[in-house]
């Protein structure tokens, strides 16, 4: 296990946009890299999340969910919806931060600094099909064990002694949303790990299981569309995103109306000053 401090980290804080009452930070992928490899170094426990237009719109209803993810140390703009949704809202944010993303691109940094890393979840087999894919590509790279199990509270003693017991770095969890974010939440302060991800199906992907979209398709924002065609049954899941977009659009206009209520005051106040 790599050697840790647990000094806390020094970073300065991060910009964030508030969507829906859930808070995204404005990051890019270097950054984020940058910053996990911190969270790494400085030790005790931190917990990422994913974000993207249905992790909201199941926020809005689930009090815990959100809680959770506005708890998180990081929150990282998984999805186009969330660029727009931003933007849409005044605020910028520069490019998607995917679950599979960071863990292809952030998997050499950890073989070159030995960091040890821990797949939980996904399907019987895949977690292991995907450790052998990401060692290929980063040689080196230290694979403390990967587990299916399940996010059952009834095995969560068994899986966090496992995971103990292996000394992990970073914990990746797949066990799909809410459930990954709440497992991770209930266990982290059980768990002798620096960083824990929830990472949706990335193992899938990674091991081929799930075919992801073409890299163009994902540079235009439609990896959305390939994965509907991929997977029809995906239909009801989208549906989230025409009303996350007017929720975000409704968002848009109460804060025009505020800041032209608090402009008007501001008028008036003076007005009566001067009477």
């Amino acid at each position: 296990m790599f050697l840790k401090s647990h000094e806390p980290m020094s970073e300065p804080a991060l910009e964030s946009v508030d969507i829906l009452s859930v808070r995204i930070h404005c990051v890019t992928m270097h950054r984020t890299l940058a910053l996990l490899e911190s969270m790494v170094r400085a030790g005790g426990s931190h917990h990422v999340v994913t974000v993207n237009p249905e992790f909201i719109m199941l926020a809005r209803n689930l009090e815990t969910f959100r809680a959770v993810l506005n708890g998180a140390d990081l929150a990282v703009p998984d999805g186009v919806g969330i660029l727009l949704g931003a933007r849409l809202l005044g605020r910028r944010i520069r490019e998607r931060v995917t679950g599979v993303d960071i863990i292809e691109q952030f998997m050499p940094r950890a073989a070159a600094a030995g960091f040890r890393v821990y797949l939980l979840g996904a399907g019987p087999g895949v977690a292991e099909r995907a450790a052998a894919v990401l060692r290929r590509a980063s040689p080196g790279l230290c694979i403390a064990g990967t587990y299916a199990g399940s996010p059952d509270p009834s095995e969560e003693e068994d899986i966090c002694r496992r995971i103990n017991d292996a000394k992990p770095d970073i914990l990746l969890v797949a066990y799909g949303s809410p459930n990954q974010e709440l497992w991770i939440a209930r266990t982290r302060h059980r768990l002798n790990v620096a960083v824990s991800i929830g990472v949706g199906g990335s193992f899938d992907f990674i091991a081929g299981v799930v075919q992801r979209a073409p890299a163009w398709m994902r540079g235009v924002g439609l990896e959305w569309f390939y994965r509907l065609m991929d997977q029809p049954q995906r239909w009801r899941r989208m549906l989230a995103l025409p009303h996350f977009a007017a929720r975000v659009t409704v968002q848009r206009l109460g804060g025009v109306r505020a800041r032209r209520g608090d402009s008007l005051g501001g008028i008036g106040s003076r007005a009566g000053a001067n009477l």
